[in-house]
């Protein structure tokens, strides 16, 4: 899984991309007929058709897009004290309870610097009772980097990305990182247009961008691809841990690729969860059903653009999302590669009637 590792340890918050953009451009380059980068960011890698041997296209192909957002959760710069303080505005659903505490990087104008998150409190030696009880705030954190104050306004600039810094593990069965949401579904949209042997639609496979700030990537590549159908791919909560009731968990760890019924930004077409559910069966993969109360992909972004876009989400099951130590199953992940795969090849035999 060195692609893998190579992604979630690269920096990227929402509008600062690049970096995974040109991971996904040398792994997509080679499948593609055509590259595109449009004005906001997104990477468009365009596959044409090109049935199974023995089958003939009915008509003209159609258009799938498959949208793997890029960034990250994170922060950017938004002031530097004459102490050399880093302070920050966040992008992204941050919790306050997971940022205690934690190493960073801030991606400085010619080098990556080592930093720590902390917030502007008293240690527990000397806190009050009133101390104690305080909830913190993101405006309460800044990063320290140990560095003289004219060096860090020298080498940090207004606006310079901050991301957690975390090394890629093995844990048991599993592989945890930080920004696992959402490397993990780039690797999988890139293993899958590099493991299909046929494309039953012209497949656009589009590296998204802005998607943690509000799917906005994956609604502008969409408007301009006009994609028949619209699959998203994401992480989704494994809350299948302790002190969570288990009509909570969402998804359980190493249960299988998720197909999506439905979250807070979209509901998927019918007809694409009944047949990415066939397809599950046929090719024998292991896959379970999601309905996630709160949060969206970028599915929710393709399915409304234009006169509406038949859409659906397959998801990586993921514990502790939004934090540095997200953890996926590597079974969930293979099954995830595989389902897609299928799609990609038999997926245009979907019925996408409503009447």
């Amino acid at each position: 899984m060195e692609l893998l590792k190579e992604l979630c340890e690269c920096s990227g918050v929402p509008g600062r991309e690049q970096r995974l953009r040109e991971i996904a451009r040398r792994e997509l380059e080679p499948v593609a007929d055509e590259l595109t980068v449009d004005a906001l960011g997104n990477l468009i890698a365009r596959k044409a058709a090109s049935p199974a041997k023995g089958k003939k296209a009915k008509g003209p192909a159609k258009k799938l897009m498959i949208a793997a957002h890029m960034d990250e959760i994170g922060f950017v710069v938004s002031h530097i004290d004459d102490k050399g303080w880093i302070r920050l505005v966040p992008l992204g659903g941050h919790n306050t309870r997971n940022m205690v505490a934690q190493r960073v990087t801030v991606c400085g104008t010619k080098r990556d610097l080592p930093g720590l998150l902390y917030p502007g409190v008293r240690p527990p030696h000397i806190a009050t009772p009133a101390d104690l009880k305080k909830d913190l705030q993101i405006a309460d954190f800044f990063v320290d980097l140990c560095l003289p104050a004219a060096t860090v306004k020298k080498e940090v600039e207004i606006g310079s990305m901050v991301v957690m810094n975390r090394q890629f593990t093995e844990i048991g069965d599993g592989v945890s990182c930080k920004a696992i949401d959402n490397r993990v579904s780039m690797y999988v949209m890139i293993k899958a247009m590099q493991a299909a042997s046929s494309f039953g639609f012209e497949t656009y496979a589009v590296a998204t961008v802005q998607e943690e700030v509000g799917l906005r990537g994956a609604t502008t590549s969409a408007f301009d691809i006009s994609p028949d159908v619209g699959v998203a791919l994401d992480t989704t909560l494994a809350v299948d841990i302790p002190g969570v009731p288990d009509h909570e968990k969402v998804t359980d760890l190493g249960g299988g690729a998720a197909i999506k019924i439905q979250d807070s930004s979209f509901i998927s077409h019918p007809g694409l969860v009944a047949c990415f559910k066939d397809l599950a069966k046929k090719r024998k993969i292991k896959h379970q059903m999601e309905i996630l109360p709160r949060g969206g992909t970028d599915a929710g972004g393709i399915q409304r653009i234009r006169g509406g876009v038949p859409a659906i989400t397959l998801s990586i099951p993921s514990r502790y999302v939004h934090t540095s130590i997200e953890l996926v199953h590597r079974k969930d992940v293979e099954a995830a590669v595989k389902l897609m795969t299928a799609f990609i090849e038999e997926g245009d035999k979907a019925d996408l009637q409503l009447v």
